[in-house]
């Protein structure tokens, strides 16, 4: 693949606070869902590449899990993750809710932010739809005073609502003008690099994490066991068979999981199938079973075996 002249090419990243709205930007730029948005915080478990394809650019959203302070060892990969990825990418975009105000949370990330030296970086005022003018005005100012204060120069700082696309398009001219020049690194057309059996178990954890009681986002691991499309079909009755276990930390979890008599599994399963079949452009059959991996956040073994 060769570049046009002036053909720019390369990576951003979005880090920030769990839930300081990162996901929903990047499918925003990118115009399908490929990283799964919940309002539970800390989700985004995988690095998730979401690619932008411009006549002139192609901007590769590398989403980052939301950087905390670790509690468990699942935690410490976790930002193990974020730091190898922001050493590697063209400019890192920080994102600050713009409905909340700048805190120890962001200063954390921000002060680590501060030791890689050779990235540009870019702070996003997110969720600018849950503010008033005059919010949004003093989050700006606060978000200069955190940069001058960790001797960060932010390339650029922008207020955006990724849900009422306000700015978005802006953002996405900003981001490509900050990419050094290169060929295209992805083929038209491809959203993600991330393995279609990856962004599947993705879509059905986010199925799994709405309305769940706040006891249970980190518990929740999704494997796909087998995919494929069913065998002796013709094309235009294709049928793609999902078998996949949702695994929880306690029997107490699986109860809730399943829910009264399934129902709960049920809705989880209708519910994942329509973001899937959107995805795959094809029917879906999905079969979920709900399985207890003893404390897997602090176990390495069952980490490495639930793909972290």
């Amino acid at each position: 693949m060769n570049a046009a002249p002036g053909h720019k090419s390369g990576f951003a990243s979005f880090v920030g606070r769990p839930n300081a709205g990162k996901s929903t930007l990047t499918n925003a730029l990118v115009g399908s869902k490929v990283v799964i948005t919940s309002s539970k915080p800390q989700t985004t478990r995988t690095v998730v590449r979401g690619i932008v394809h411009r006549p002139d650019a192609q901007l590769i959203l590398v989403d980052t899990p939301g950087l905390h302070r670790p509690r468990t060892l699942l935690g410490e990969r976790l930002n193990d993750l974020v730091k190898t990825t922001l050493a590697e990418v063209d400019v890192v975009a920080v994102c600050f809710p713009a409905n909340e105000k700048v805190g120890p949370g962001d200063r954390f990330i921000v002060t680590e932010m501060a030791k890689v030296k050779r990235t540009i970086k870019v702070a996003i005022a997110t969720k600018t739809d849950l503010a008033t003018q005059e919010q949004i005005g003093q989050h700006l100012l606060d978000i200069q005073a955190l940069g001058a204060e960790t001797g960060i120069e932010w390339a650029e700082i922008v207020p955006v609502s990724a849900q009422s696309g306000s700015q978005v398009s802006l953002l996405e001219d900003l981001l490509v003008g900050l990419l050094p020049e290169g060929p295209q690194l992805y083929p038209d057309g491809e959203l993600s690099d991330a393995p279609e059996e990856a962004i599947v178990a993705e879509l059905i954890r986010e199925a799994a994490l709405e309305g769940v009681r706040d006891e249970l986002p980190h518990s929740i691991a999704v494997v796909v066991e087998e995919m494929g499309l069913r065998e002796g079909r013709s094309e235009d009755k294709a049928l793609l068979d999902i078998h996949a276990n949702v695994y929880v930390e306690r029997d107490s979890q699986k109860g809730i999981m399943i829910g009264h008599k399934g129902s709960r599994l049920r809705k989880v399963g209708t519910d994942a199938r329509v973001q899937i079949e959107a995805l795959m452009g094809t029917p879906v059959y999905l079969d979920l079973r709900v399985k207890i991996a003893k404390d897997w956040q602090r176990d390495p073994r069952q980490l490495r075996k639930l793909g972290f």
